[in-house]
C-alpha cells in the first residue's frame, strides 16, 4: 500500500513552509528541507483532501513515516487513531464507492491500529510495508496465503462486504470486514492462517 510511484514530491518553498507549520512534530521531529523528503498523493474516496507523507533518516527511526490529511489547509495528523479519519470524513465527506472501497480498506486498516501495529491488508510479496523473512518455512506460508482483497457486494443495510488477508503483528488471518457509507469499518469475523510468524509489521507512524 502507498508505494512510491504514487508520490508527488514537494520542494522548494513549499517545502519550507510545510514543515516550518508542522515542526517539531509531535513535539520531538524536527524537519529540515536538506534532509525531510515530503511527498503527496490524492485518494480516491475523497475529492479535496490530499495525503501527506514525511520521512527523514536523521530522525533516528529508519522505518518511520509520518503522514497527514490536509483538508482545504487543515492538517490532521495520522496518529494510529481512528478520530482523525472520522472527523475528515465527516468535514469532506468521504464518498465511498464500489470502485474505491478497498483502497479505502487498506488506508483505514493501516492508519488505525491496535497494540501491535497495522492491520496490513496482504495482497501482494512486493507491499513495502510486508516484513522480509529468510526462514524459508514461514515466507512460504507467507507467500501461500497473501492475494488480493475483494469485494462481496453490499449487504441489507447498503454496507460494502470485502474480504481481505490481514497481516497483524506476526499473524496472518482471513477477515470478513463490513465498511458503512460513512467511512466506519467493522471486522465481521476472522479465521487465523498462521500465528507466531518470525517477523513483525514494521512500519511506525509515530
Amino acid at each position: 500500500m502507498y508505494e512510491d510511484n504514487n508520490w508527488n514530491p514537494v520542494t522548494g518553498a513549499e517545502l519550507e513552509g510545510f514543515l516550518s507549520q508542522v515542526s517539531p512534530i509531535d513535539g520531538k521531529y524536527q524537519g529540515n528541507p536538506a534532509t525531510t523528503e515530503v511527498g503527496w498523493r490524492s485518494l480516491p474516496f475523497y475529492e479535496n483532501v490530499v495525503l501527506i507523507r514525511l520521512r527523514d533518516k536523521s530522525w533516528g527511526k529508519p522505518k518511520l513515516s509520518i503522514y497527514y490529511l490536509t483538508d482545504q489547509g487543515n492538517l490532521y495528523r495520522l496518529n494510529g487513531t481512528s478520530p482523525p479519519i472520522h472527523e475528515v470524513n465527516k468535514k469532506a465527506p468521504v464518498q465511498i464507492s464500489e470502485a474505491n472501497v478497498l483502497e479505502y480498506l487498506r488506508f483505514f486498516c493501516f492508519f488505525v491500529r491496535g497494540e501491535e501495529g497495522p492491520f496490513l491488508i496482504a495482497e501482494s510479496m512486493n507491499d513495502p510495508h510486508l516484513p522480509i523473512t529468510d526462514d524459508s518455512k514461514a515466507k512460504a506460508v507467507i507467500e501461500g496465503t497473501v492475494r488480493a482483497a475483494t469485494y462481496e457486494g453490499r449487504n441489507e443495510q447498503g454496507h460494502f462486504m470485502c474480504d481481505a488477508v490481514v497481516y497483524y503483528s506476526n499473524a496472518l488471518f482471513i477477515a470478513n470486514f463490513s465498511v458503512q457509507p460513512s467511512g466506519m469499518i467493522e471486522m465481521l469475523d476472522d479465521e487465523p492462517i498462521a500465528a507466531d510468524l518470525p517477523v513483525k509489521v514494521d512500519a511506525p507512524v509515530t
